[in-house]
């Protein structure tokens, strides 16, 4: 019987089912792959903002990691909410024992509501512990500049960025005062890559979520970045333009892919 790429998932819960570790299932299963929930985080959230979390405790979270990795091949990491720094340095030790494995992070730093999930204890650990193992960074612009502080431009915060270990940045413009939505892949030795994207009207919850799990959807299964980063761009715009209101707050993205 023919298999499919596993990708592990460290995200948190949300409720709400718009963000975090469903948003993994669903973009995964749309494109061709398993995901492994491991989750870091239980959340207290709707679609229009978050108001607590709890974070799992790190005996667990180290048990679950070690019992799947002991039983299935996994082909790449995808990491999402991390907000406590226990949590964050085990996270770092599965990244350094297991390098060959590719690594989509997003930055999840604050919620579309406002709520913070990163203090700055946990965002210079995410520099120093997370960031020179990652593969791909997937932050908005928002995030890049939280975790860049002394610098006041992204192309200067992805160089930044890029510096500490980071081996490519696909900055997405959502969050930039432009027409359309321009995204950028940030690479340290060769020129950045564009694309640009109508931009939808209204705010989605879980946008960040599914460009991180296509993408590592794209790498599970050997694909180019490049062309990896392009078809993750397009699953996303599709499911945010297919997006549907299921509450009060932002529209969730509606991540059929090919069998909507």
């Amino acid at each position: 019987m023919a298999g499919k790429p596993a990708v592990l998932c460290l995200s948190g819960l949300d409720p709400s089912g718009g963000a975090g570790i469903q948003a993994d299932i669903e973009t995964l299963f749309a494109n061709g792959c398993h995901c492994l929930p491991v989750i870091t985080s239980l959340t207290v959230q709707d679609t229009c903002n978050v108001s607590r979390t709890q974070t799992v405790g790190v005996d667990v979270l180290r048990a679950q990691i070690s019992t799947v990795f002991a039983d299935i091949q996994v082909h790449a990491i995808k990491i999402g909410l991390i907000d406590n720094i226990d949590v964050l340095r085990l996270i770092a030790e599965v990244m350094t024992d297991h390098p060959a494995i590719p690594v989509v992070a997003d930055p999840v730093v604050k919620a579309g509501g406002g709520f913070e999930f990163s203090g700055a204890e946990l965002i210079a650990a995410y520099r120093s512990l997370i960031l020179p193992r990652v593969t791909v960074l997937t932050p908005n612009t928002d995030e890049l500049l939280a975790l860049s502080p002394d610098c006041d431009h992204p192309e200067r915060a992805a160089s930044a960025l890029m510096d500490l270990g980071c081996r490519h940045i696909l900055l997405t413009g959502t969050h930039a005062s432009t027409p359309d939505v321009v995204n950028t892949l940030y690479h340290p030795d060769a020129p950045a890559e564009s694309w640009t994207w109508p931009r939808l009207p209204g705010s989605f919850h879980g946008s960040g979520c599914t460009l991180a799990a296509a993408l590592a959807a794209g790498l599970a299964q050997t694909i180019p970045l490049s062309q990896a980063a392009a078809n993750a761009q397009a699953f996303t715009w599709q499911a945010l333009q297919h997006g549907w209101r299921a509450g009060q707050g932002q529209f969730l993205p509606d991540r059929r892919g090919r069998n909507r």
